[in-house]
């Protein structure tokens, strides 16, 4: 089966859709983004911190900023699903129009759900995702969303499991990452950051997060590309500017991580 992976224009800014049907399976990874999808088609599995996901036909898969997660097709056969990208500024502004009260922070509490009445709701937000953006789409598209956003309060918990159990050295280390993810860094250095040997350093990743250090930078320099690419940068330069060795080399990951190329997305995204 031929990959079918594709973002979509969207009219409301900080909102991303994505659309695929493939047999493709996606290493570890994070999204800056929450997420929130519908399968289908076929089944869908992945590794989550929250735990192991089987989601089929008719179920909502969802993702947290920065939660580690993969995906692959159950049985190697092509699953199809739809999922709609919120940036944590943009949720958190519909939220604001939502709530009543001083807003808690939101979490989604499973990485697989299945919710009826959130079906209608989720199609008449995706029904606004287009190739191109039309401008009188902005009103019935911004009730749509505050509709689904509304609804998924039931599936939040107010406390974030992930970064509770993050030790202090592990926290140091990735606050030199974040801080600036294209800048060169050795693990002698992150080890140095942490107090902990090299090998101490690349244990405690993967227990509190899933990835090596090598893999989180990566996470890192991916997000900053994208951001980069939705202001319209050039992508030669996007890729110098993000840390990596050059537009191949992000075209390489970025494909590794989405399935379309930065080209793709930014046609989109811009």
């Amino acid at each position: 089966m031929r990959d079918a992976i594709a973002f979509h224009a969207f009219p409301l800014a900080g909102i991303d859709a994505m659309s695929a049907s493939t047999t493709r399976a996606f290493p570890r990874h994070t999204h800056d983004e929450y997420g929130i999808g519908l399968i289908d088609a076929g089944g869908h599995a992945s590794w989550s911190g929250r735990g192991q996901v089987e989601a089929g036909p008719g179920t909502f898969i969802s993702v947290n900023p920065g939660e580690v997660h993969d995906g692959h097709a159950i049985g190697g056969r092509p699953r199809s699903w739809r999922i709609l990208y919120f940036q944590p500024a943009a949720l958190a502004a519909v939220r604001a129009d939502i709530m009543e009260v001083a807003q808690r922070s939101f979490t989604f509490a499973a990485p697989v759900f299945a919710d009826r009445s959130l079906h209608q709701l989720f199609e008449a937000a995706f029904r606004h995702a287009s190739s191109q953006a039309e401008v009188d789409a902005i009103m019935p598209c911004e009730t749509a969303v505050l509709r689904l956003v509304a609804r998924l309060a039931a599936h939040s918990t107010a406390r974030p499991k992930r970064d509770e159990g993050a030790t202090a050295c592990i926290r140091r280390a990735r606050n030199k990452i974040d801080a600036d993810p294209a800048a060169p860094v050795t693990l002698i250095e992150l080890a140095k950051e942490s107090g902990l040997s090299r090998y101490q350093l690349i244990r405690a990743f993967v227990r509190e997060l899933g990835l090596t250090p090598h893999a989180y930078i990566l996470q890192r320099r991916i997000a900053l590309a994208q951001q980069l690419i939705r202001h319209g940068c050039d992508l030669a330069e996007v890729a110098t500017a993000a840390g990596f060795y050059d537009q191949s080399h992000l075209t390489r990951w970025f494909v590794r991580q989405f399935g379309v190329t930065p080209s793709r997305y930014a046609v989109v995204a811009r």
